[in-house]
This record gives C-alpha cells, sequence and structure tokens, in this order.
C-alpha cells in the first residue's frame, strides 16, 4: 500500500465514504459509542487485531462506553495515506458487530 500523502481532494472524497470520519489535528479520527463498557473493550481488542493484520496502528482512547481512534502515517511525515483510510474502512466495518455506532 502506498505511502505517499494524500492530496486534500482525495482526503475529502474519501471522507465522504466513511460517515462520523473527521480529520482532527491532522488524524484520521472517529468516536465510536458502545452499548456497555465490555461492549466498547471488545471492540478495543478487535481493533487491535486489525490493527496488527495490517500492521498500521492508531491511538485507541477506552472510554466506559467509548473508542476513540486517531490515527495517521509516521512514514509519509505524519500525512494521511491510503493505510490510515484502509484502517479505517475496516474499523468502520467491525464496529457494529459490537453494536458500536
Amino acid at each position: 500500500m502506498a505511502l505517499e500523502p494524500l492530496s486534500q481532494k482525495d482526503i475529502e472524497d474519501r471522507l465522504r465514504e466513511l460517515p462520523g470520519w473527521a480529520v482532527e489535528d491532522d488524524r484520521l479520527a472517529r468516536t465510536f459509542r458502545a452499548p456497555s463498557h465490555f461492549a466498547a473493550a471488545a471492540l478495543v481488542v478487535g481493533i487491535a487485531a486489525v490493527q496488527d493484520e495490517l500492521d498500521h496502528h492508531s491511538d485507541l482512547t477506552l472510554g466506559y462506553n467509548t473508542v476513540h481512534l486517531a490515527v495517521n502515517t509516521h512514514a509519509a511525515g505524519d500525512a494521511l495515506t491510503d493505510r490510515d483510510f484502509a484502517l479505517a474502512e475496516r474499523v468502520h466495518a467491525l464496529a457494529p458487530v459490537h453494536g458500536a455506532s
């Protein structure tokens, strides 16, 4: 997967396909709300598995029933790349499995 920074237009186009995601402090980010603390913790474990599979890791923050994820690509000068959106797409698909939205 390319490590080239995405253009602003590419970022905006890709964000349209990921409802709830936004760029915050130059990172692709989203907060998910789960039905319970246990469901939120299970989502974190699921995200960790995806991150290991993709070899691309985000910052994750677990709250009582929330999970916040923020990511960019350090190897591309902390820019947003295809890798960040690939991770977001996988997490976006995974969240409903844990009742998170």
